[in-house]
């Protein structure tokens, strides 16, 4: 495979390439860094063929959007597919108060919750202005799930609220030809497949629960994905970290330090991988493509040289008993599809 080789993106009618560019690390995530680093990396995506760029208001409250409108704003519209996503509305707040999370010197603004109707109107209207163009190609609704919202009463709380709500609203968007594709960007299979069985979909944007630590997706979500004409989207093929570093010490996985018992799984795929020859990166950014309902990846850079080093890592052969191996020694799934 090669980044520019391109999927059908469900039944939106948009092709998107198998490796996109996730825009969370833009929004300072981690450790900030410059416009000018920011806007280089962007163009180093798009000049390497991975024109799907995805963002969000949360990155950064504000930041990533930004920095990713000032980079293509000036391109060929066509040329490229633009996902962000819907939730939360940004209200301007004294820069002493804002507390950032992951992110590092955010953009002075508070991210309040609005899945309503209105609020999914205005988030889409916001967005535009910050990133200064007249189309989003992919909408998504962000975070409704357990590890944002502290409990499943909770998430199902914001589940009905965006299903009465801001639902209708991304519905009438796409109708209208605002956008071409509607979906969620989700944490959690279980959340997925809510809002795969409530509503009409094209994509999810599912982020480090389809990979090659995990694959509980392949139990009904893929299934139903499949009936459907659902795409996924895969973010976090890392697993935020580990898939990358390897089980190196202070590696992290699922936003957090690896505990033991994944620290051992991935050495023990990296022994596989050294008798194979296959770097372990590899092996995570091509593992989810087997799968023919997984359009595209869209790992994270914050600088060139790791839009350089992602394309190096992903086009290379694996050969055929590399996956066979994994799984006879219990470290894939049987049902998981691999690439060919």
């Amino acid at each position: 495979m090669r980044v520019t080789d391109r999927r059908r993106l469900g039944k939106s009618g948009l092709e998107v390439p198998v490796i996109g560019f996730g825009g969370a690390p833009l929004g300072n995530m981690y450790q900030e860094f410059s416009d000018e680093q920011a806007r280089a990396t962007v163009r180093a995506a798009y000049d390497a063929g991975m024109r799907l760029f995805d963002t969000a208001p949360l990155y950064g409250f504000g930041l990533s959007e930004h920095r990713i409108g000032e980079a293509l704003r000036w391109l060929d519209r066509d040329s490229y597919v633009l996902s962000t996503k819907v939730g939360r509305l940004l209200k301007p707040k004294d820069p002493k108060e804002v507390e950032g999370g992951l992110f590092e010197k955010i953009l002075p603004f508070e991210g309040v919750y609005d899945y309503g109707y209105d609020g999914v109107m205005r988030s889409v209207e916001d967005s535009l202005q910050r990133l200064g163009l007249h189309r989003i190609d992919i909408l998504l609704i962000h975070d409704v799930d357990v590890w944002t919202h502290g409990s499943e009463e909770a998430r199902l709380e914001r589940f009905r609220e965006v299903m009465a709500g801001g639902y209708r609203a991304m519905l009438r968007l796409r109708e209208e030809g605002v956008v071409r594709a509607i979906g969620a960007g989700i944490n959690e299979v279980k959340a997925c497949e809510d809002f795969a069985r409530a509503g009409d979909f094209d994509c999810f944007l599912l982020a480090g629960r389809y990979t090659l630590l995990e694959q509980g997706a392949l139990d009904t979500l893929l299934p139903y994905c499949a009936e459907r004409d659902i795409a996924l989207m895969i973010g976090g093929p890392y697993n935020t970290g580990i898939l990358a570093t390897g089980a190196v010490p202070g590696a992290y996985y699922n936003y957090a330090p690896a505990p033991a018992e994944i620290l051992e799984r991935v050495r023990r795929i990296e022994a596989v991988c050294a008798r194979h020859g296959v770097r372990l990166a590899s092996a995570a950014l091509q593992f989810p493509l087997g799968h023919p309902n997984v359009a595209t990846l869209i790992p994270g850079a914050r600088s060139p040289e790791e839009i350089a080093q992602n394309r190096a890592i992903f086009e290379v052969a694996i050969p055929a008993e590399f996956w066979a191996e994994l799984k006879r020694e219990g470290l894939l799934r049987e049902d998981a599809p691999t690439p060919v």
